[in-house]
């Protein structure tokens, strides 16, 4: 359900309510704040199982709001479906946007999102976040970082990992039988050569000589422009990133209500829908719920194919 205060109960039961019989769903969160949620009463989605953990209070509870017992109830619920997960009760899992804030206020300090979080529960090393909507999908070689530090931690070992983990989700996850992947530089014209940068020489280009000894069909580095335009034009299957607004901005200006967030190296596909906590409409019954619906969408298919890989 995400955070209690946010958008997550009312786009979950909007959502379920759209996609009768497309799985067996079971919601883990709070039945009090789901009957609160305006314009998403309960009643109007019977096609899934509640886990209700009861852990909202009902005094003074207000949608919008900021406050550490609601982040910590956002992990809570996330840590009931990993039990769920290691138990193999449940295939897959969407995750609804929670508060890096209020989890932080919670005591969870240094919580940094999902995706790390999730890579610890399971003891992953290798892990990538692929972000996606119907006409791209972007993997991001770092993540949530100043703009002032991702040159310096770039590593050819970074670039790689990530590589392989999105040509192994193509295969897997999206059944692309010869994935075809392009590499974006880091610098604007790749540098042209080193001229205003060097990050492509020195980085990017040694990481992909190498890996290209094992995975045919990697191309690169080129201007960020030029290889997300590919992607989208179908030249490509995926683009990697080297910075999240690289990925982000395309993504959200070509299919902004229909993107998803994917965490690929997982032993189990993970999706979430690709906005935050929106507290500023939270309760208001404005939220859409087509990212998420993308994000169930995409967790059921990747699901299946996985099961078939």
């Amino acid at each position: 359900m995400g955070d209690p205060s946010g958008i997550g109960p009312e786009i979950t039961l909007k959502a379920l309510h759209k996609l009768k019989g497309l799985a067996d769903f079971t919601v883990i969160g709070d039945k009090w704040v789901l009957d609160k949620a305006q314009g998403a009463k309960a009643g109007k989605a019977q096609n899934f199982k509640l886990i209700d953990l009861k852990n909202v209070s009902r005094h003074n509870f207000k949608f919008g709001k900021i406050r550490a017992e609601y982040g910590r109830a956002s992990v809570e619920y996330l840590d009931r479906a990993l039990e769920l997960l290691r138990k193999k009760e449940i295939d897959c899992l969407v995750t609804c946007p929670l508060s890096k804030e209020a989890v932080n206020l919670a005591g969870l300090r240094g919580f940094s999102g999902h995706t790390e979080y999730l890579a610890r529960a399971f003891r992953i090393k290798d892990f990538a976040m692929l972000l996606l909507n119907r006409g791209l999908k972007i993997t991001l070689v770092t993540r949530h970082l100043p703009l002032k530090e991702v040159a310096g931690r770039l590593r050819k070992e970074e670039i790689i990992k990530n590589i392989n983990l999105a040509y192994r989700a193509m295969k897997k996850l999206f059944a692309v039988r010869n994935p075809r992947l392009v590499v974006c530089a880091l610098n604007p014209h790749a540098s042209d050569n080193g001229l205003f940068g060097d990050e492509e020489n020195k980085i990017i280009k040694p990481a992909l000589e190498k890996l290209r000894l094992r995975i045919k069909n990697v191309f690169g580095p080129i201007p960020a422009d030029v290889a997300i335009a590919a992607v989208y034009h179908k030249i490509y299957d995926c683009a990697v990133a080297m910075y999240h607004d690289q990925a982000l901005i395309p993504l959200k200006l070509s299919q902004d209500i229909q993107g998803v967030n994917m965490t690929l190296g997982l032993p189990f596909v993970r999706t979430s829908p690709l906005h935050g906590t929106a507290f500023d409409i939270a309760g208001r019954n404005k939220a859409h719920p087509d990212s998420l619906i993308e994000a169930i969408k995409l967790a059921v298919k990747c699901s299946r194919n996985l099961k078939k890989a």
